[in-house]
């Protein structure tokens, strides 16, 4: 076997499905689960239809290209939300599976094995692809802490220049999970600037781009970024974009990479091998979806309705704030944030997830600590009652 897989950690939910072994929660509450990030939107009447009517083309192989229509209707959807002067539908644009799957299967791709020290840098917290995919491509992990006294934002500035050396690829999350900070134009300014000295590729994840809180403000992408630094070619630039929470269809795995056409044809060949083809009903689906922005507006419509009544029954209890973007609220404990986790599972029958969880220690910190990540992607109702026990149980943890 790989012998990197012994290097893998427990995932979040297994470690939280181990945090709750044994504890009957107080059966005088119906379960609400904020723990994790599904989204639980109706998914449109239309995609479903696109779906059903794209059975037809089950008798056939899918590309690993992807069809060209498919293609057509991404870079055209790319071009709208960033301002693009053009994408190039052959050369820049690849469906994938879900950017889970692309994310991991990315540093497979990228990573030169051959590096003893090869390294990639990610945020901390994170999304734990990003480690699993860096540990199995045979990479060290090198973690940035996004600290609250530079509001969740990475500071660049605290990597030597001896790691900078080393590093391969790097992960960016914008919007982040679970903070909900967006990169300025000035922090992709220096990143780019730091990815052409070391000749490092950049996985730009943009999977929360469009779940915004101001709808005429949306948050600024990496496409976007690099045409407006006048970089040609996205130059070193991948980026991640998935349906999934945009659209509400978690179940259909569909997504895209997006950037720099010869790291893309590496990628493609990659790919090719790999066998991960988009099913073509998905493809026919997704068409539908990239092509429509009148549900993705309603839908951050919802959780905006959320995110505005949560904070206002919450802010006196908790120190948090309404995110940029993304459904997540990152709140911090007045207790550990495991402890504050298992026993408001017990007491009140709410799943959250205990930040953490999402986090790995560096130099003697794990930014997640005392923080908690709250996914606000059930009802409305669900999530105020939530927020009431919430706010219960804090009122009996500060007595």
């Amino acid at each position: 076997m790989n012998p990197n897989l012994n290097k893998l950690y427990s995932y979040p939910f297994q470690k939280l499905n181990k945090l709750y072994s044994g504890i009957v929660p107080n059966p005088a509450y119906a379960p609400i689960s904020l723990h994790i990030g599904e989204p639980k939107h109706k998914t449109p009447d239309f995609i479903r239809v696109g779906l059903i009517e794209g059975l037809d083309k089950l008798t056939v192989y899918p590309t690993t290209l992807g069809e060209k229509s498919l293609r057509i209707s991404i870079a055209s959807w790319l071009k709208n939300r960033y301002k693009l002067p053009a994408i190039d539908p052959d050369t820049e644009v690849i469906p994938v599976n879900g950017s889970r799957e692309a994310l991991f299967s990315f540093a497979q791709a990228v990573i030169d094995p051959s590096h003893s020290n090869a390294t990639v840098i990610c945020p901390n917290p994170f999304y734990q692809i990003y480690e699993g995919a860096a540990l199995l491509a045979g990479a060290t992990p090198y973690f940035l802490n996004a600290l609250p006294e530079n509001d969740f934002i990475p500071d660049y500035s605290q990597i030597p220049n001896s790691i900078w050396a080393r590093t391969q690829l790097i992960y960016v999350c914008s919007p982040a999970n679970p903070t909900g900070t967006v990169m300025t134009i000035d922090e992709w300014k220096e990143l780019f600037t730091l990815a052409d000295h070391y000749g490092f590729v950049i996985a730009a994840d943009e999977c929360y781009s469009e779940i915004y809180l101001e709808e005429h403000n949306p948050p600024l992408g990496a496409l976007e970024a690099a045409h407006l630094l006048n970089r040609k070619n996205f130059s070193r630039l991948i980026v991640f974009g998935s349906l999934s929470k945009r659209s509400n269809v978690p179940g259909m795995r569909s997504g895209f990479v997006v950037g720099n056409s010869e790291i893309l044809k590496k990628f493609l060949l990659y790919r090719t091998y790999h066998g991960c083809a988009m099913n073509p009903a998905v493809q026919a689906a997704s068409i539908a979806a990239w092509g429509d922005e009148s549900h993705v507006s309603d839908n951050r419509r919802l959780y905006r309705e959320k995110f505005i009544a949560v904070h206002k029954l919450l802010n006196e209890q908790m120190e948090i704030s309404i995110p940029q973007a993304t459904f997540y609220f990152w709140a911090r404990t007045v207790i550990n944030d495991t402890d504050f986790s298992q026993r408001l599972y017990q007491d009140y029958n709410v799943t959250v997830l205990p930040g953490s969880y999402l986090s790995r220690e560096v130099d003697n910190v794990n930014p997640g600590k005392n923080f908690i990540r709250m996914a606000m992607v059930p009802p409305l109702s669900e999530c105020i009652e939530a927020t009431k026990r919430i706010k219960s149980f804090c009122t009996s943890i500060s007595k």
